[in-house]
């Protein structure tokens, strides 16, 4: 069955109308209702993955991949959670950010509206199917999701989930729909749909992502790469630096907000890097180091692109800098504006740190892995945004709103 990427998205957009006039009571209902179904729904979805993670074994995918692809009881527990949350979150349409009086006597103020219908072009990750569905749900936008062919079987068990609590409280289900191919020709007809959609969001490799922005005549918001670094300043508690830059590598390797640097003062480094060393290998972290590092510690010679590099494995770039400032332009020229940490017991470094360090999260004694939507209190997020244009930084509910002016009067003319 050939795919019809106009018709889908006229029905998105008929959708995306209806939200409008959807109280937040009965978006709430809905996202109750979505929660339920994935829960009930979760011995499918997983029997669905199962069969994903075995095509994708057989096509030879590294691990990283196949633990962005997998689901086991507790992920899909975790995403009704996040659909959860994000019901409890307060609705921001209609939400007055600013209001004020012209002398004139018109009376201005400025709410938030939903952008219409977001395109979710998506690799691999699963929960992004049931994030993006509730974020945009609660927003009022219209989701139309197209994940990879990877990921096919679990997203189409998840839509199905998704689809019935929409229509349990009566509103369209046609509000979240999944792309029913994975060929790229579906997804450049759906870039080229301007005035159908609102806004394209891809989330996965920069390959994809690249792919995106050449190709669309939508606007997109940009991610290319989570090149994240954890500087250790001099005056570092070094059992919290050594705990954080564990946490930031090895937690979760494949995903963006896991740490590809580390940096460290030189006049810690005797000390810090031996036990960072043997923390990181016991956790299989490969290091590659430069010079001074490997003076210090047992490790692999490191490249000029092994700094600026995106691993999303248990590889770690390392590198021992001469202070505060030249920990700050190896930032400013290998970093990708995503997430950037400093480990320091200096307040004014630490305030320096954030001021002068561009990303769309800056970590001040805290794990780089902190930058998403969930963690800091978002509900969920549809991506992390590194164009500093309409979000920047994890993408929740405010994220996927504008806003427009509204101006009232009692007959004034210009």
């Amino acid at each position: 069955m050939s795919f019809d990427a106009r018709a889908f998205a006229e029905r998105s957009r008929t959708a995306g109308r209806a939200l409008l006039r959807a109280s937040t009571r009965q978006k709430d209902a809905a996202l109750s209702a979505m929660a339920a179904a994935l829960r009930a729904q979760a011995p499918r979805i997983l029997a669905e993955n199962a069969l994903d993670l075995a095509d994708a074994r057989a096509a030879g995918k590294n691990e990283a991949f196949l633990d962005r692809l997998s689901l086991d009881a507790r992920r899909v527990e975790a995403m009704a959670a996040a659909v959860d949350a994000v019901r409890a979150l307060p609705d921001p349409v209609g939400e007055v950010t600013e209001r004020w009086q012209r002398p004139n006597g018109l009376r201005v103020r400025k709410e938030r509206l939903p952008l219409g219908v977001v395109l979710m072009i998506y690799e691999a990750r699963p929960n992004v199917t049931s994030d993006a569905a509730a974020l945009c749900l609660k927003s009022g936008n219209a989701a139309l999701l197209r994940g990879g062919s990877e990921a096919l079987r679990s997203n189409r068990a998840i839509e199905g989930a998704l689809r019935e609590g929409l229509a349990a409280a009566g509103l369209p289900e046609d509000a979240v729909s999944l792309v029913p191919t994975a060929d790229r020709a579906s997804m450049l007809e759906l870039l080229k749909l301007d005035g159908l959609i609102d806004l394209c969001i891809p989330r996965g490799g920069e390959g994809l992502i690249r792919f995106v922005v050449e190709h669309a005549r939508v606007p997109v918001v940009k991610h290319y790469q989570g090149v994240c670094h954890v500087y250790v300043e001099r005056t570092a508690d070094l059992d919290m630096a050594e705990a954080l830059i564990v946490n930031a590598k090895a937690s979760r390797p494949g995903v963006c907000n896991a740490a590809e640097c580390l940096l460290v003062d030189e006049a810690v480094a005797d000390t810090f890097l031996p036990r960072a060393a043997a923390a990181l290998k016991a956790k299989g972290v490969e290091l590659r180091g430069d010079a001074p590092t490997r003076a210090r510690i047992d490790a692999v010679p490191a490249s000029d692109d092994d700094y600026g590099r995106e691993f999303l494995e248990l590889i770690l770039a390392v590198k021992v800098v001469r202070g505060f400032d030249e920990a700050l332009a190896h930032i400013a020229r290998y970093g990708s504006e995503h997430t950037e940490a400093i480990v320091t017991g200096d307040a004014a470094l630490a305030a320096r740190f954030t001021r002068e360090v561009t990303a769309s999260a800056v970590m001040v004694n805290a794990s780089t892995r902190f930058n998403d939507g969930g963690e800091l209190g978002l509900g969920a997020e549809v991506g992390i945004s590194t164009s500093r244009l309409h979000a920047f930084g994890p993408m929740g509910l405010k994220e996927l709103t504008a806003q427009k002016y509204v101006v009232e009067g009692e007959g004034q003319v210009r």
